[in-house]
């Protein structure tokens, strides 16, 4: 069984409130805005555990930009930030089901492989801890019973992309999938097919071994001279394909799902067309929030309803004020 908040608690919560109405304009809230990490005394409520579980492979960074916001909301509110991750669906519901076993006051959980996911998810819920479901997997996340869904709704960012790829003249599209059975890099692919009026062929490669991933893309690259477009599904596969486009001969422009520092490198080099930012550390930040808020104080984040963090597409001229940003490690 939970444990119950009591009213002193929840006073105390919406004292805080008032007291932030009231002191968080002027110097001191610019200052913190920039610094990324919030600054200043962390909450005065109970001290809550909330866990995160990711379907992050090793070595992928946007779960690195993911945890720092969720680090940065757990120090604003008082909260142990717990996180674990596993690529395999099986493995990532045995983590979910560690942190029940725990008694943890909320989960953050992706659903990018949902079959696996169902009854662990739900396990929580009826154990009353509150769950919130992030990046991938949005719509079955009301289903299970999660309080809402952080993230971008991954068809229509594949449209947006297919959208653009047809404004830039682009005939064929080679749409690199780096984790296969993950419903929202499907998606993704399928939303570019949608808009995109040439053709779109997708290429399945290893996403947790880059030098395999770039062999394949550049064997592909090779045989199919007429591609004139690859869009990567990560940010880490957009320089993969930058090396593999050279090493192939071929005049495909590079275009990519997700931001960090180095496609902001790439974009300024025009070595990537353009990037499709989900922005990961709100993504983090308001999982662990909303799931402080709703604990405190009773408040669901979007009411139920998806709070969409995406799209929106970068290109060069967006390098100026995104650089400081991505080297920071919040964008």
């Amino acid at each position: 069984m939970r444990r119950p908040r009591t009213a002193a608690v929840l006073l105390a919560a919406l004292a805080l409130a008032v007291a932030g109405c009231s002191s968080s304009g002027g110097k001191d809230s610019e200052e913190n805005a920039a610094g990324g990490s919030g600054g200043g005394k962390p909450a005065t409520t109970e001290r809550l555990r909330i866990a995160m579980v990711t379907h992050s492979g090793e070595g992928d960074t946007f779960w690195d930009i993911v945890q720092r916001g969720a680090k940065d909301a757990a120090a604003k509110d008082n909260v142990e930030f717990l996180y674990a991750a596993n690529k395999e669906g099986k493995e990532q519901a045995q983590l979910v089901q560690t942190y029940i076993d725990q008694e943890v006051d909320g989960i953050v959980v992706t659903l990018a492989k949902p079959e696996a996911l169902r009854d662990v998810v739900r396990k929580a819920v009826a154990a009353g801890i509150p769950v919130v479901t992030i990046n991938s997997g949005g719509q079955f996340s009301r289903e299970l019973g999660a309080l809402g869904h952080i993230g971008q709704d991954e068809s229509v960012a594949g449209e947006a992309v297919g959208e653009e790829l047809g404004k830039r003249g682009k005939k064929k599209v080679l749409c690199v999938i780096h984790e296969q059975g993950n419903v929202s890099l499907e998606e993704r692919c399928a939303g570019v097919r949608k808009t995109f009026g040439g053709t779109v062929e997708n290429l399945n490669v290893d996403g947790t071994n880059m030098p395999a991933a770039t062999s394949s893309i550049e064997a592909k690259l090779q045989s199919g001279k007429d591609i004139d477009a690859v869009v990567t599904l990560g940010a880490p596969f957009a320089a993969a394909s930058v090396q593999a486009k050279r090493t192939a001969g071929s005049g495909a422009e590079i275009d990519t799902f997700d931001l960090n520092a180095e496609v902001v490198k790439r974009l300024k080099a025009k070595e990537v067309g353009f990037a499709v930012d989900q922005q990961p550390y709100l993504q983090g930040y308001l999982a662990v929030d909303g799931l402080w808020l709703n604990r405190t104080n009773g408040n669901v984040v979007g009411g139920g309803k998806p709070v969409l963090t995406g799209p929106a597409l970068v290109t060069e001229k967006d390098v100026p004020a995104l650089e400081k940003l991505t080297a920071d490690g919040t964008r």
